[in-house]
Parts: C-alpha cells; sequence; structure tokens
C-alpha cells in the first residue's frame, strides 16, 4: 500500500475526522472508503456508457427485416 501527502484546507480535515471516528475508522480508511465508492462509480458509469453505445451501434430489429413495407407519404396520409 501507498502513503499518500494531501493537502487539504483544515475545515475539511476536521469535518473529515469527525465522519471517521464516528464511522469508527481511521482517517485514512475513511478516506480510502471515499476514493474507492467515487472509483467503482466512475467504473460503472464508463460499462454502462459502453453497453448503450453497443446496443446503439447494433441497432434495434424492428422487424422490417431491414426494409419498411410503408413510405413516408403513406404514414403522413391525412
Amino acid at each position: 500500500m501507498a502513503n499518500v501527502t494531501l493537502s487539504l484546507p483544515d475545515d475539511l480535515l476536521r469535518e473529515a475526522r469527525h465522519l471517521a471516528v464516528d464511522e469508527g475508522v481511521s482517517l485514512s480508511r475513511f478516506v480510502a472508503l471515499s476514493l474507492e465508492q467515487r472509483v467503482e462509480a466512475a467504473r460503472g458509469f464508463h460499462v454502462a456508457r459502453a453497453r448503450q453505445l453497443a446496443l446503439l451501434h447494433q441497432g434495434l430489429d424492428l422487424g422490417t427485416g431491414g426494409t419498411p413495407s410503408w413510405t413516408r407519404d403513406a404514414l403522413h396520409e391525412r
């Protein structure tokens, strides 16, 4: 495990320490858990985005076999 030095505003550090105490973990563990949550959320977003882009490129089966049986004009007749 690597050590990292952070520069944080005093009030943020104070609140983070209080939250860590409330959760019964060290400040180091609290920061690690917070970073894990952010990374997992970002990773989940990227996986979902890639899945949706693949579906977009694949297209949906509309049951036409690629050739619709109607024309634009027929659909818009009044």
